[in-house]
């Protein structure tokens, strides 16, 4: 028999997460599964400083009679499982033990088994239920006799302690204001008599998949990643039919919605690819969705596969084409020291930092990195119960803004650049990278 390696040095790979099957529903084999993996990260803590998933893990078992996982009860395990965000940096950054290694460790897998199942039992909330329908929250927020009202109310005190009693939602947690004037709308008239350029693996023209966040809530992502594109001779069009990616119902443990979102996009996306349009997306969780999640999901699915390998990061999709020397360096403007935040869910597309390069690319801007969580995830920080501990997590990045003093600070995550403006409250904003982009090229 063969001696286990201690960690491993072979590149992560990831199995399909083979929901449709009925072993994946089985409770007990669910918990075996939790028990064996709980029981290695046990003997290994060095995830502990990422997320409060770890932490609450090893108290669990530090606080057992038997101090091992075998000590810890079984029902106390949904409560590692509720802090887990699907972040993967577990997986793609601390872990010595993932696939290939023979201990196949996969712990934001087994936690979305275990959301999915507990979701499949007990349904969710109706906090979770409407934190989740993103879709259908911004269309009714961003009504233009509604947006207003909404936007005053979410930034009144007595109306935030309301919300805290009644569903949950923190009254110190920063709400996403809402827009009227939604991309969607901004785009039905844009045409372009741009020429497409193949460059590399980029074909020269996009198809903007605008996102939730991006349509309802900060519209200008998606107007000034059209201009930063166009500036670049990159024709944009915008997928306005589409719907949310399914990452939120995913972190919910709803895959059966997840289902659902994919059978809406994916033909859409599926045709424009067909069509000769490369795909970007302003968000990294839903860039990531497309990239990874689905193609787990959905291995047997070839336009999910088609997708998957026709999308893009917008600086990612930049950065190729400035090996081909198709990027317009003509920056106008510098931006000094720019603090940047590199989110979760950007680093584990294994991409490398196409911001960070492109921002480099600027005249005297010095941009200094910071690879650590903000602990947002979309909905976990604004949760009444997890709040406080989500700006626990982010207290790391918040004292490196503070410690450099830079002129902006970014993050492709707009939520992220939020949680750390929370965490500041000095009255400084953040900028995200298309906007400093757009600002250096002087649009």
């Amino acid at each position: 028999m063969a001696t286990p390696r201690e960690g491993s040095l072979e590149a992560p790979t990831r199995h399909p997460l083979n929901w449709k099957e009925d072993e994946f529903w089985n409770e007990e084999s669910l918990m075996a599964e939790m028990e064996r993996i709980f029981d290695i990260c046990h003997g290994c803590r060095r995830c502990v400083s990422l997320c409060n998933a770890f932490p609450t893990l090893f108290d669990l078992v530090d606080e057992s009679e038997t101090m091992e996982v075998d000590g810890v009860d079984k029902a106390d395990y949904h409560k590692v499982v509720e802090h887990c965000y699907l972040c993967d940096l577990c997986y793609l950054t601390k872990c010595p033990y993932v696939p290939p290694h023979e201990w196949n460790l996969d712990f934001p897998h087994v936690m979305l088994r275990a959301k999915a199942v507990h979701f499949k039992k007990h349904g969710a909330s109706k906090r979770d239920r409407m934190l989740t329908s993103t879709d259908a929250l911004g269309k009714l927020a961003s009504i233009p006799v509604v947006v207003q009202s909404v936007n005053m109310a979410n930034q009144l005190k007595p109306v935030r302690k309301v919300m805290d009693k009644v569903l949950g939602v923190h009254p110190d947690a920063v709400l996403p204001k809402f827009n009227s004037n939604t991309i969607h709308k901004r785009m039905r008239t844009h045409t372009s008599s741009l020429t497409p350029e193949q460059a590399g693996s980029t074909r020269g023209k996009v198809a903007l998949f605008a996102t939730c966040y991006g349509n309802y809530n900060e519209p200008e992502l998606g107007t000034d990643l059209v201009r930063i594109f166009e500036h670049n001779g990159i024709p944009v069009t915008d997928v306005d039919k589409a719907q949310c990616c399914g990452m939120p119902k995913m972190e919910l443990g709803d895959l059966d919605a997840v289902e659902r979102a994919k059978d809406a996009n994916i033909p859409l996306l599926a045709k424009l690819v067909d069509e000769g349009w490369d795909i970007v997306a302003p968000i990294p969780s839903c860039v990531l969705m497309f990239k990874q999640e689905l193609p787990l999901m959905f291995p047997d699915d070839a336009d999910v596969i088609k997708v998957r390998d026709n999308i893009y990061d917008p600086f990612e999709y930049l950065m190729l084409r400035h090996k081909h020397g198709k990027l317009n360096t003509n920056f106008k403007t510098s931006l000094g020291k720019v603090a940047y935040h590199v989110a979760c869910h950007q680093r584990v597309q294994r991409i490398g930092m196409k911001t960070r390069e492109l921002l480099q690319l600027v005249p005297d801007t010095e941009v200094i990195t910071i690879e650590r969580c903000s602990g947002h995830d979309g909905t976990y920080a604004v949760k009444s119960e997890y709040h406080e501990q989500s700006m626990k997590i982010c207290r790391p990045v918040v004292s490196k803004v503070k410690q450099e003093k830079p002129d902006y600070y970014t993050s492709d995550c707009p939520m992220a650049g939020h949680q750390i403006e929370n965490g500041l409250d000095d009255s400084s904003e953040p900028h995200h990278p298309l906007s400093l982009i757009r600002r250096a090229y002087g649009l």
